[in-house]
């Protein structure tokens, strides 16, 4: 039996890495999944991969507006059963460390936009709805000098 059969899912950062392999093992498992994304390319390029049941919608997710737009989106299928919110900005930062704009831009995804994911998606969850929040050892894990 499918695991996720006539289940909605979203994934946040799914146009590539773990995000992408969620993307993919959900649909197998047999959900309708809408990935979030800010690069429209990557989008389409993971929406033609996967090939069925996948819907990419341009979003960034420190954008209040963009979010509110995806959930409009996603509203109209029907209510969501899971959240894999795994976007994340990184980007090497300076031997000296990161700028203020680089702190900003890495805070308003990593932190502030998976915050505000999961609030917006709220009001659009069904009940025993699962949330999925991701994160990440990079600095720790052999990525020096990309973590603010």
């Amino acid at each position: 039996m499918s695991l996720l059969k006539n289940k909605i899912a979203i994934v946040t950062g799914g146009t590539s890495g773990i995000g992408l392999a969620t993307v993919k093992r959900f649909v197998e498992e047999g959900a309708y999944v809408f990935i979030a994304g800010r690069r429209q390319a990557e989008l389409d390029k993971a929406v033609a991969e996967i090939g069925e049941n996948v819907t990419g919608v341009k979003t960034d997710i420190s954008r209040l507006d963009d979010l509110d737009r995806f959930y409009e989106t996603v509203a109209k299928w029907g209510k969501i059963d899971v959240i894999f919110a795994g976007a994340a900005f990184v980007e090497k930062t300076m031997t000296d460390g990161a700028t203020p704009e680089h702190f900003d831009k890495t805070f308003n995804t990593n932190a502030r936009g998976t915050y505000f994911t999961v609030q917006r998606a709220l009001p659009h969850l069904n009940d025993g709805a699962s949330i999925i929040l991701v994160a990440s050892a990079g600095k720790d894990k052999g990525l020096p000098g990309r973590s603010t």
